[in-house]
């Protein structure tokens, strides 16, 4: 497993045993003999090695990762389990909406939904995680093929129906959910966490903007992120409402990454001829990186499907990410429907 790139500071303190002089103020009273230093115990700071590649947090081991397909529209909210996802990926779909790809491994909850079908840029993501396991809930018929090719361990409602239930007081189709540990246990040879381009330490000495919200728009959705300095989040609003989790509370990130993509359309559609988009992120662009209430203009990257995105400043450093759960909306500049 490759080791996460991280930012880590790391101070070593030496301590020094001066002589005592005569006219040392620290010289024992009463002719009591020298008592010697403590010699001071250095502060063990964390290291690449113990911090997750998918939040800077601290974390034991790297556990396997499971990536679930969420409903993302007003009929299947309030969503549940996504307060718990290491990374939330926002991506369009059919006439100008958008799902969710949330991307679990440092923390699996007990129940999450609801879960709905897979698309094809699903199966573009994946690899940056090796070979995941990835829940949904159907497919078109003639993406099959592409599901059984890709890299990820299929862990859908067809092929590990115990790990799927009907969630009470909601209406089909918004009403399926999953048990996570399920699902896991049923793709025991998923890929563990681990380096996926992501840094994470301090913000750039420069370059930043403050912003108390920003707004990004599909053509027929829009996320508001606002920076709450009491939660130290960026809360989040979607199409003018609060995104409330079903667990209680507004869901909200540490940091949220624009990244600026081209979306095309793609050789699926529905049966109303409305053609399923291809978001393509293989490749490189500029992104918006939001993190303690400032905006910084950003570079993204990523040379291959095996590989992950990295983010760098303007200046070609290391675009950091604040410790904590991160949110890409997967955008296009001029919001369009392929």
């Amino acid at each position: 497993m490759r080791l996460p790139r991280m930012i880590t500071v790391t101070l070593a303190g030496l301590a020094v045993l001066l002589p005592v002089t005569a006219c040392s103020s620290d010289e024992p009273a009463g002719g009591a003999a020298p008592q010697a230093s403590e010699p001071a115990t250095p502060t063990e700071e964390p290291t690449p090695e113990n911090l997750h590649p998918f939040t800077g947090q601290p974390a034991d081991k790297m556990k396997p990762v499971l990536a679930v397909k969420i409903e993302n529209t007003a009929a299947g909210k309030p969503q549940m389990g996504l307060k718990s996802a290491d990374i939330v990926y926002v991506t369009q779909v059919e006439a100008g909406l958008t799902r969710l790809i949330a991307v679990f491994s440092s923390k699996i909850p007990a129940k999450i939904g609801p879960v709905r079908s897979a698309r094809i840029t699903d199966l573009h993501v994946a690899p940056m995680f090796g070979e995941p396991a990835f829940a949904y809930s159907g497919a078109q018929t003639k993406m099959l093929p592409f599901i059984a090719e890709a890299s990820l361990h299929d862990v859908s409602d067809s092929r590990v129906p115990g790990a799927y239930y009907r969630e009470p007081g909601r209406y089909a189709p918004y009403n399926l959910f999953a048990r996570p540990k399920k699902l896991l246990a049923a793709a025991r040879q998923a890929s563990k966490a681990g380096d996926i381009g992501f840094t994470f330490g301090d913000p750039p000495a420069e370059g930043g903007v403050d912003r108390t919200s920003y707004t990004v728009k599909w053509p027929a959705a829009r996320f508001t992120f606002r920076w709450s300095e009491d939660e130290k989040q960026w809360l989040i609003w979607q199409d003018g409402k609060k995104d409330v989790a079903a667990e209680g509370g507004q869901l909200g990130a540490s940091t949220v990454v624009i990244q600026y993509t081209k979306t095309e359309r793609s050789e699926f559609h529905d049966s109303n001829q409305s053609y399923t988009p291809l978001v393509k992120t293989v490749g490189k662009g500029s992104a918006i990186v939001l993190r303690d209430g400032k905006a910084y203009k950003a570079r993204w990257e990523r040379e291959s499907e095996e590989g992950g995105t990295t983010f760098t400043t303007q200046s070609g450093e290391p675009m950091n990410f604040a410790p904590g759960q991160v949110w890409v909306a997967l955008a296009s500049r001029k919001p369009v429907t392929p």
